[in-house]
């Protein structure tokens, strides 16, 4: 893919977002503009601004501008493996080619990278979970997104950076903190009940009322339904962090937290749960990457509709 078409850039936070941290401590969760205007010049930044019903629209508004030095990188190719048909409109890539990408990027082992995109985190979670599945834990995601950076007045750039040196990063799955689950296990953890599934989607798409994107409307029998707006507060922050785990907890009862597996419609929007629950300090869900548009694409499994029981 040229150059031009995966790096691109990102930028905002307000002040009512993430509280200021320093910057010599690991950053694992979400980071404030202020602290990520302090310290932009020592993390790899990369814009993850994507539109599912228009894909061009991402590329576009980062040539538009971005945070300075931040590099693009698209949903449907750079951080999304081919698709079967069959398995999802964003399917897991290979570990190693993600490794590599970050790498190409300047990322070392160590490093910090963040992520941000104008949607409230949703696209930007996926290559901070994406980063945290090789085993680079030092991944944050820009606490309001790029509105936040401009409202807190800080400059966009137009200048596409040039490629640095390549990082020494490693393929850590012994580090790997974030923990998946494929169909067969989520059919097989149905059956037993021993996982409870979570559907970041809308109501209305849950709910079979309303389906703008999959072929098919409705929800996997037995799953519960975790809008993914509702982790953030009216000016695309994330909630703090005792609102966010009363939340989860009220929804998930005495479940585990490592019992406890996310999705969407193809396993971006789904990783979005996952933060807000590190946030919250309930730490170890899973993620189900396959998503709704992989569970119905087999016209025999099982579709429920209305709202959970």
């Amino acid at each position: 893919m040229e150059y031009s078409q995966r790096f691109l850039t990102l930028t905002s936070v307000g002040a009512q977002c993430a509280p200021q941290t320093n910057l010599h401590m690991t950053i694992t969760t979400i980071i404030s503009a202020a602290d990520l205007a302090r310290e932009v010049g020592r993390c790899v930044v990369v814009d993850c601004r994507h539109d599912l019903f228009h894909p061009a629209a991402g590329l576009a508004g980062y040539r538009a501008g971005h945070i300075p030095g931040a590099f693009f990188l698209h949903q449907d190719t750079d951080l999304a493996g081919p698709r079967t048909g069959r398995n999802g409109r964003h399917p897991l890539p290979e570990r190693e080619a993600i490794r590599a990408l970050l790498a190409s990027l300047g990322l070392s082992d160590g490093g910090q990278l963040v992520a941000y995109d104008t949607s409230g985190g949703q696209m930007a979670v996926r290559l901070w979970w994406l980063a945290r599945w090789i085993g680079h834990p030092e991944v944050a995601v820009l606490d309001g997104g790029l509105a936040a950076w401009t409202r807190a007045g800080l400059e966009l750039s137009v200048e596409v950076p040039a490629l640095p040196r390549p990082g020494k990063l490693s393929l850590s799955l012994s580090l790997s903190l974030a923990p998946s689950i494929d169909l067969a296990r989520v059919q097989a953890a149905l059956a037993s009940g021993t996982t409870t599934i979570v559907d970041a989607r809308t109501a209305e798409r849950y709910r079979g009322e309303a389906e703008p994107i999959d072929p098919v409307a409705g929800h996997i029998p037995g799953a519960i339904n975790r809008p993914m707006p509702q982790n953030l507060q009216p000016d695309g922050c994330f909630k703090p962090a005792a609102e966010l785990r009363a939340e989860f907890e009220a929804l998930l009862g005495d479940v585990a937290p490592g019992s406890v597996a996310h999705h969407c419609g193809s396993g971006i929007a789904g990783c979005h749960n996952v933060l807000a629950m590190e946030i919250a300090g309930l730490r170890g869900s899973m993620l189900y990457p396959g998503s709704w548009s992989e569970w119905c694409a087999d016209p025999s499994r099982p579709i429920a509709t209305g709202a959970a029981p």
